[in-house]
């Protein structure tokens, strides 16, 4: 055995100190050995070797679970353990095939060992050293295998030390070991503190696997300990769970852990995760590569973490742990901000309410010490990263951390705000506003009373009345809008809001303070009373103040008196001396029909408190127990407390919902019945602000039927009241608008409205209602680069009253506002305009959002309707989108894919042709902009990647691990120093590369219009290749896919509550049942009338009919005896129309009231002329009454829904005629752009020539090239000329999309036209129009001629030739006849030329590539006129003859829509409608302009003389 290795000198210095004295240098200066100052420094090396108490987690030896316990444990002996089990969980990580680790916990016997399989340690002895390997390792300090810095390790052994250090501190270690290699087992016994060394024993063994097996009995007495107790023996244990659970994740098989024979139930990370008590099941759970698995989980507000560093036990953390906490606290930062209204919460605040659980490998970790409790790399020496997915902390925000920080944030605004707060003085200065009482803060305070009113001009009518009650006890303060809502508010916008801080200083609130009876004294106010308007954002200021208090100081509204209001009038009537004051419409409303109408009086209505007069404000102060009213206590009332909190919390939006929709029609507050006993909270709430709610969500969804918002609702219904056909302002619209509609909000809101009706640009309307005459928007921004107001027109499109019906009109339920009648409370169009033009808007607790449908699959499938078919499926669908909507199935079912555009052209170049919805072309060149700029992320990344992939500095070959993790593919073996100079080269372009990373796009170009969309993109191959292999291709890349959904369509419905439909098919199905009733309503109105007029007629004929056959005598009778013969003879009486009917005037000789109310009903005939009484009248009166008697027997006759189905038909006609429109200026801007690009070839041509000349002059002259040149010329201007000529005939302007047959009515009836006033079912109409139609069809037959497909080219040429030579003079003579004007059609004109008919496109690109050959070129060209040769549509010249007779015809009606919209918006007579005068084209924003380009006037003077004023035929209907 060998003797302990102790200093020499040590005993002899003990002894010469036993004796005292002085200390000798020997003394004081000493030498210890290494094992001598471990030994008498322990805590350097393993920590404290003392007792300590504090909470640690350790294994519950009942549950098996690990739990948090209060225990005394020597962190020393913990430690010297911990080194044994890394050792031990070291050789997994170098041997994969490691499978078994056998732990043993002896109590009673002080033995603990550590057991495990796999590569074992030689057993071989050290030549340098002369001993065994594993004594050397066991029984020599600063050895080991974990010194080469250069390797890339992710063991836990690092400085020497472990496991020699429980060694030393152990009265006996064994070391036990097997090497099948050398068939050795190794055996040797440490004692005395490794003092004593036992000899080896090494035998042969036949044994088959290697292990290594350290047992050892800790020396309990330098741990001031007699025994393993239970608490220690628990927390050793908790380190055999813990490597059970660091380690099952670690390559290769499977790790089994025993623990005292037992085999641990630990299969993975997350299973040791689950055994710990007291700690919440994470949340978040991730494995992140090979080297990383990630937990999170609320705290109880403390920070807490479990972490492991290659299966070492980091108890306090370190830098592993922040890496992953401040990425979640990164993330909680603006998700908490989100939920705190803003409110800013600190990262570390975060921290605290998170439990990280971390098991990490890292390369070659640093600890803060020996004992290894925090580690210190910093992480970009980790070795590998961890990158928490979206999914990952998706899954934080729904665990209960962000509730537990927002509670905690909600705490601390708490804690500062009751150390804020206002202060009982006498002289308040620094509120400007404020108009302080004088007793306000003294003594008498109690008594005293803040008005708060709702903006300056009512402090000034509460001025005005403190004139008569005086200054001393009533103080004035002007609220600046409306107040915050506090209940939503955090603890940064509460303190910041001026007028918060200035009603808590003012009244000299205190937070957090409970008030009573008495200690209100301590207020500077004893009373606050709320002054403000009596409409509905009055009550919505009342509800807030209310709030304030309730939320803060809730005790206060249960003090009697304290929260008042102050009610003014909203009506005042007066008769004479007698006076009456109304606060609520509906009081007024039942007042009214008690008093007849209120004739006789004088009714003043009361928009605000601004309306009241000083007189009027003194006199309401002179009675203040009539307009002053005290709320009721808060605690006498059950639900008035729950009701304030349900009104203004955002989490109970559903309770909202319900409220809301209980809503009963006449709800209002009876202030009359509240004067005694006070305003209940919960009254306040359910009967006024209920309708401030109501009357928001009014404002912001749409009505199902019409799909309109009121400001939307009053523009249509001024327009119509205004018959506006002729163009208008913007500007002066809206003043309009507000005048007649009673409209009562900003200018700049209503302008805004007029022009979003306007607006038909792609993802706008898809029918626009009104006309956009001028810059109303484009896609380019989305609307936003609309002109001002000032600069654009408007008026009613044609198509609106197609939809809007004016027979519809006296159906309609209209408002009363102030004695006005405004707008319905909605319309109801012929189809459901909210799913045409879509809606959006936020209401309270309620937000609306629908996309677009198209009117033609609308209108289909309300025919289906009509005939009993089930309806089809509809799909969103935008006028000029053309990129895909995709309907998706499953869970997202109701939802829309949209996808725009982008295809590759070639190897670097792609064209983006659409984008998606509400993306507009603004903001996607911004995106692109963005794309040309290096990306300084993306780069240092690019670098990085190239920089791994240098061999690392290390000599010798690499494991197949370093090479696989370093993603090194050289399987040649490369010697030191060439690594070295390949691994600077890899540096130093990495680091070049950083440098010359290019943007991802390297130029873009905009070829786009306002309506259409055209980048064209230029990248590198390799970009667009890797872009295309990546998830979604370039549609990802690019930013091209959106999408839609009809999950949150809700509306208000005709009972005045919100619904939410599912899809548009429900919508649909709404809409046709009351639109259907609508339509039996309007043939009972329209019998009505019919029969009125029938009546009328008759009874007129019977009349003059009398009078010329002097049955009735009219002259020298009194009125009283004429009256009585008319009711003798059976003559009825007709009451005047109520369109017709105005204020009377009263009569000055009073009558009698049967008298009276004869006159009134005869007054059809009395007041006929005295030249209608003839027998030509007569005649004429029983004709029209034999038409109006067919009419009323048609109506009869006719079922509602063929009145429907016709209203479909004239709305399918109306957009065929806008298609058509369309289409022409689609065809009118391609022969443009044609015309263009032809004479920039031209002029590259000539460009050309010139150059060619010049080289010419200069090599000689050749008469071959010249004769060629000139012929070639002769070719050029003839093709020049025929371009310069073109004309967009008919054909070619409309590209006329064809109207498809209009399926028949159901229920075989006769076909019936549009409404023409209300002569709507005239027979003979039908018959005019029919005999109109089959006249047209005959002329149309009569101009037929012989098409130009039917003749050869020679043909043709002669025909031409013969046309020019022959008609000449005759075109002179035309031309200079003046052109007949065009009144009254809306549209331009656009110059014709006489041309052959061709239906044959093709035909007509061979004749335009007519070759000049030889036969040609002996023509002569002098005689060819430009548009002679144009290949243009048109139609043959009229002879002479048939001109004249023309001339004689009466004009051709055009072929419009006949609909009754023919006499709203058409010319006055037939005559007019063949011409009109030309004006300007309507510029439809979004949609192709139609824009009039007179082409054959840039031909010349020459050219131009050729068109004809007569060659104009003057029918529309190809426009």
């Amino acid at each position: 055995m060998a003797t302990m290795m102790m200093d020499e000198n040590s005993a002899p210095n003990k002894a010469a100190a036993k004796k005292g004295g002085k200390k000798t240098i020997e003394q004081t200066y000493q030498k210890k050995t290494q094992l001598e100052h471990i030994l008498l420094r322990p805590d350097t090396y393993i920590g404290s070797t003392e007792p300590v108490k504090e909470p640690i987690f350790i294994v519950d030896a009942e549950t098996k679970r690990i739990k948090r316990k209060d225990i005394t444990f020597v962190p020393g002996l913990f430690k010297i353990f911990d080194e044994i089990l890394v050792n031990a969980s070291d050789n997994k990580q170098r041997d994969e095939t490691m499978d078994k680790l056998d732990i043993t916990i002896d109590a009673a016997s002080n033995t603990i060992s550590v057991k495990n399989n796999g590569k074992g340690i030689p057993v071989v002895e050290h030549k340098e050293h002369g001993c065994y390997v594993p004594e050397l390792i066991f029984g020599h300090l600063l050895t080991g295998s974990n010194f080469e810095d250069t390797e890339k390790k992710t063991t836990g052994g690092r400085n020497g030390y472990g496991a020699k250090l429980a060694n030393i501190f152990s009265t006996s270690f064994t070391i036990e070991c097997v090497d099948t290699t050398n068939g050795l087992m190794y055996v040797q016994e440490f004692t005395n503190n490794m003092g004593t060394k036992g000899k080896p024993s090494v035998t042969a063994t036949k044994a088959k696997a290697d292990y290594t097996k350290i047992t050892f009995s800790p020396d309990l007495a330098r741990f001031k300990m007699t025994e393993l107790d239970n608490d220690m023996v628990g927390l050793l244990s908790r380190r055999a769970y813990d490597i059970a659970g660091s380690m099952a994740s670690a390559k290769g098989k499977s790790l089994k852990v025993s623990l005292n024979g037992e085999r641990l139930p630990i299969k993975s990370f997350k299973d040791y995760v689950d055994l710990y008590d007291g700690i919440a099941t994470p949340a978040a759970f991730a494995k992140i590569g090979d080297r990383w698995e990630v937990g999170v989980a609320p705290s109880d507000g403390s920070a807490q973490q479990i972490s492991f560093v290659n299966s070492i036990n980091t108890y306090k953390g370190g830098q592993h742990v922040s890496y992953i906490a401040d990425q979640v606290a990164a993330h909680l930062v603006k998700t908490v901000k989100k939920k705190n209204k803003g409110g800013e919460v600190k990262p570390q605040q975060i921290k605290n309410h998170l439990c990280i659980f971390v098991n990490c490998l890292i390369e070659n970790p640093t600890f803060d010490s020996q004992t290894k409790d925090s580690l210190t790399n910093r992480p970009k020496t980790f070795g590998s990263t961890c990158v928490l997915d979206a999914k990952f902390l998706k899954a934080i925000d729904k665990s209960g951390v962000v509730e537990n920080i927002l509670a905690f944030a909600k705490f601390k605004m708490g804690e500062q705000l009751k150390r804020k707060g206002g202060a009982k003085k006498i002289k308040l200065i620094g509120i400007p506003k404020l108009d302080d009482a004088n007793h306000a803060g003294s003594v008498k305070s109690k008594d005293c009373t803040l008005i708060i009113t709702e903006g300056d001009s009512a402090k000034s009518l509460a001025m005005s009345g403190l004139s008569v009650v005086g200054r001393d006890f009533y103080g004035v303060f002007p609220l600046k809008g409306k107040p915050l809502n506090v209940r939503e508010a955090n603890h940064k916008q509460i303190m910041s809001n001026d007028e918060i801080k200035n009603i808590v200083d003012i009244m000299g609130l205190k937070f957090g303070m409970e008030y009573d009876e008495d200690n209100v004294k301590t207020l500077r106010y004893g009373h606050l009373m709320i002054m403000a308007d009596q409409d509905h954002d009055g009550s919505h200021i009342k509800g807030l103040v209310i709030n304030f208090i309730h939320h803060f100081w809730p005790s206060l509204l249960n003090i009697k008196g304290f929260l008042q209001q102050f009610i003014t009038p909203i009506v005042k009537v007066s008769k004479g001396k007698k006076a009456r004051t109304f606060f609520t419409l509906p009081e007024y409303e039942t007042w009214k029909e008690e008093n007849n109408d209120a004739k006789g009086w004088t009714i003043k209505y009361y928009k605000g408190l601004g309306t009241s007069t000083s007189a009027e404000a003194k006199d309401y102060f002179s009675h203040l127990n009539v307009h002053e009213v005290n709320f009721a206590k808060l605690n006498e009332d059950e639900k008035g407390g729950d009701l304030v909190d349900m009104a203004f919390s955002k989490a109970r939006v559903d309770d909202r919902k319900i409220w809301l929709n209980n809503l009963e029609e006449d709800t209002f507050l009876d202030y009359s019945q509240c004067k005694e006993n006070g305003v209940k909270f919960s009254e306040f709430i359910d009967k006024e602000l209920v309708l401030f709610s109501q009357a928001d969500n009014a404002r912001s969804i749409p009505h199902v039927f019409d799909g309109f918002k009121p400001s939307q609702r009053k523009v249509l219904f001024s327009c119509f009241k205004r018959k506006l056909k002729g163009e208008i302002k913007v500007a002066q619209l809206a003043g309009y608008v507000g005048e007649h509609s009673a409209y009562h909000h900003g200018e700049m809101s209503l302008t805004g409205t007029i022009i979003g009706m306007a607006q038909s640009f792609c993802g706008s309307n898809n029918l626009n209602l009104l006309t956009p005459s001028g810059q109303f928007g484009t896609r380019r921004m989305g609307g936003k680069d609309s002109a001002s107001p000032r600069y654009v027109f408007t008026k009613l499109e044609k198509i609106t009253r197609t939809i809007f019906h004016p027979d519809d009109d006296e159906l309609l339920n209209y408002l009363n506002d102030d004695g006005l009648s405004i707008e319905p409370s909605f319309y109801m169009p012929v189809i459901p305009l909210v799913l045409v033009n879509g809606s959006d808007g936020i209401g309270t607790g309620w937000s609306s959002n629908t996309p677009n449908f198209s009117a033609r699959d609308i209108v289909a499938n309300i025919r289906r309707m009509i005939n009993n078919e089930p309806i089809e499926r509809m799909i969103p669908s935008y006028d000029g989108y053309t990129g895909d909507i995709i309907p998706e199935t499953g869970k997202r079912e109701g939802c829309f894919t949209i996808k725009g555009k982008i295809e590759r052209l070639d190897d670097t170049t792609l064209i983006v042709t659409e984008l998606p919805l509400k993306k507009w072309t603004q903001d996607y060149k911004v995106f692109l902009e963005a794309m040309l700029v290096v990306d300084e992320k993306a780069a240092a990344a690019e670098a990085k990647k190239l920089e791994k992939t240098a061999p690392k500095k290390k000599g010798g070959k690499k494991s197949k691990k370093d090479e696989d993790e370093d993603e090194v593919d050289d399987e040649e073996e490369e010697d030191a120093e060439t690594k070295k100079i390949t691994a600077a080269k890899a540096k130093a372009a990495a680091k070049q590369k950083k440098k010359e990373v290019e943007p991802d796009l390297k130029d873009f170009k905009e070829n786009h219009t306002d309506s259409t969309v055209s980048f064209t993109l230029t990248a590198t191959k390799d970009k667009i290749d890797l872009w295309e292999s990546l998830p979604g291709g370039l549609m990802s890349k690019f930013k091209l896919t959106g999408s839609l959904s009809t999950s949150n369509m809700n509306f208000f419905d005709d009972k005045g509550r919100i619904c939410k439909y599912d899809t548009p098919e429900a919508i649909l199905k709404t809409f046709f049942v009351t639109r259907l009733d609508f339509y039996t309503k309007r043939k009972a109105a329209l019998l009505k009338v019919l029969r009125r007029e029938h009546g009328i007629l008759d009874n007129k004929a019977r009349f003059v009919e009398s009078v010329c056959n002097g049955k009735l005598k009219l002259n020298n009778r009194k009125k009283k005896e004429l009256l009585a013969e008319l009711q003798k003879l059976g003559f009825e009486t007709f009451e005047k129309d109520k369109k017709e009917k105005d204020v009377e005037e009263e009569e000055e000789e009073e009558e009698e009231a049967s008298v009276a109310e004869l006159t009134k009903g005869y007054e059809y005939l009395m007041g006929m002329k005295l030249w209608t009484l003839t027998m030509e009248k007569v005649n004429k009166l029983k004709a029209e009454l034999e038409e109006k008697s067919e009419e009323v027997a048609v109506l009869e006759a006719t079922e509602p829904h063929q009145i429907w189905w016709n209203d479909l038909d004239a709305i399918e006609d109306a957009l065929d005629e806008r298609d058509e429109e369309i289409a022409a200026a689609i065809a009118e801007e391609t022969a443009a752009q044609a015309l263009a690009n032809k004479n920039q070839a031209k002029k590259n041509k000539k460009a050309a020539k010139k150059v060619t000349k010049k080289k010419k002059k200069k090599k000689g002259w050749d008469s071959d090239e010249e004769s060629d040149e000139e012929e070639m010329d002769m070719v050029d201007d003839f093709s020049d000329n025929e371009e310069m000529g073109y004309v967009i005939t008919k054909k070619d302007r409309k590209k006329k999309v064809m109207k498809s047959e209009r399926p028949e009515a159901p229920l075989a009836a006769p076909l019936i036209p549009e409404i023409d006033g209300v002569h709507l079912f005239s027979v003979a109409a039908i018959m005019e129009k029919k005999a109109i139609k089959e006249e047209k069809l005959a002329a149309k037959e009569a101009k037929k001629v012989v098409k130009d497909e039917e003749m050869s080219l020679a043909d043709r040429m002669s025909k031409m030739m013969t046309k020019k030579k022959g008609g000449e003079k005759a075109v002179k003579k035309e031309a200079a006849a003046p052109k007949p004007s065009r009144k009254g059609s809306g549209r331009a004109i656009t110059k014709k030329s006489a041309y052959v008919e061709s239906d044959s496109e093709l035909e007509d690109e061979v004749f335009d590539t007519i070759e000049c050959d030889a036969d040609l070129s002996m023509m002569d060209m002098s005689s060819f006129d430009a548009a002679s040769l144009t290949p243009a549509k048109g139609k043959k010249k009229k002879p002479a003859a048939k001109k004249a007779a023309a001339k004689k015809a009466p004009a051709k009606k055009s072929k419009k829509v006949e609909s009754e919209d023919e006499e709203e918006f058409g010319s006055e007579s037939e005559e007019e409608e063949e011409y009109s005068a030309p004006v300007a084209p309507r510029d439809r924003t979004g949609r192709a302009r139609k824009t009039t380009v007179d082409y054959a006037a840039m031909a010349g003077a020459d050219d131009a003389d050729s068109d004809s004023g007569d060659d104009f035929d003057g029918d529309e209907s190809d426009y």
